[in-house]
């Protein structure tokens, strides 16, 4: 892996930032259609996303919109994942 990350599979994100508890669950949250990057729903954990793309998570009670500030090559501690995202919700 690169020093310095541009991009990264949406599911790593997800669980790096701590949006889900496990990278299997960030997996089959991406493919079962419930995340949407840009305003356009994705069906494959695969997707790359950016520095400044705009991420749409509809969770069990609540809606969540957060954009993109950066990567990280390995899930660090909680207080970690503010660096990672902005809340726009």
């Amino acid at each position: 892996m690169p020093a310095a990350l541009d991009r990264q599979r949406i599911d790593r994100w997800l669980w790096h930032a701590r949006i889900v508890r496990t990278r299997d669950a960030a997996a089959a949250l991406a493919g079962s259609g419930y995340v949407r990057v840009n305003g356009t729903r994705i069906d494959a954990p695969s997707r790359m996303v950016r520095t400044g793309d705009v991420i749409t998570v509809a969770l069990e009670r609540r809606v969540r919109v957060l954009k993109v500030q950066g990567f990280v090559e390995r899930r660090g501690p909680a207080s970690a994942r503010q660096t990672l995202y902005e809340d726009l919700t």
